[in-house]
């Protein structure tokens, strides 16, 4: 677990209210009770989930994952990225912790939809990066946005969070929203040769905080 902590800086927009707190239930799973609570956004009707351990209300430091939807990794179980793994890793924490959330944010192929992911997937194919690929769809480089996760952390009445992330841009963007973040735990996840170039892309290209690979570690020591 990391002791990296991010800078606070104080938030710059007025915390937004496009969510309904919709429906939520305790559900049974392989790894304990999930207190499962369903927000719709007013403003497109997409439903975000938080799925909830313990007694997070008016508590400081609280675990947590913003955890972006990914269906081909998910439930397709596609090779070419991290996303279950890191998700299967943030229920894992939680659970085991006794105490924590992971929001699920329907914001697929960082915010460009299914349809649009699997084209800049094809792109990849013939040669691009992921960055690339969203580039000549016409899109940016990530599309994602952190108000609903800070409005729904703001309806549990999460006070802090420890953010479970590699990426520095999530930190920015929950403190932005108003959302402190008192320090980042890694998420730690194996590579495999269909996605080691997106990983490395990710840290080279966008900052990620991602880990040296064991083959870098092994090409330094020959070196």
């Amino acid at each position: 677990m990391s002791d990296t902590r991010p800078p606070q800086v104080l938030p710059a927009r007025k915390p937004s209210q496009h969510l309904e707190r919709y429906s939520e239930a305790d559900i049974p799973t392989e790894r304990g009770t999930l207190r499962t609570v369903v927000f719709k956004d007013r403003r497109n009707g997409r439903e975000h989930v938080a799925l909830v351990v313990g007694d997070v209300a008016g508590q400081e430091g609280v675990p947590t994952r913003v955890h972006s939807e990914c269906l081909t990794s998910e439930v397709f179980g596609s090779l070419k990225c991290d996303c279950r793994e890191q998700l299967d890793r943030a229920l894992d924490f939680v659970t085991q912790a006794g105490c924590g959330v992971v929001l699920y944010l329907r914001q697929e192929g960082r915010g460009i939809g299914l349809g649009n992911k699997i084209k800049a997937y094809a792109l990849q194919a013939k040669g691009l990066d992921t960055y690339e690929a969203n580039r000549q769809l016409g899109f940016q480089d990530d599309l994602r946005s952190y108000d609903v996760a800070a409005e729904m952390l703001r309806a549990l009445d999460v006070r802090s969070v420890d953010l479970m992330t590699n990426n520095p841009l999530k930190i920015a963007g929950l403190v932005e929203e108003g959302i402190p973040v008192r320090r980042r735990i890694p998420s730690r996840t194996e590579h495999n040769p269909h996605n080691v170039g997106y990983l490395k892309t990710k840290r080279e290209r966008t900052g990620h905080l991602i880990e040296l690979f064991a083959e870098e570690d092994t090409e330094a020591k020959v070196g």
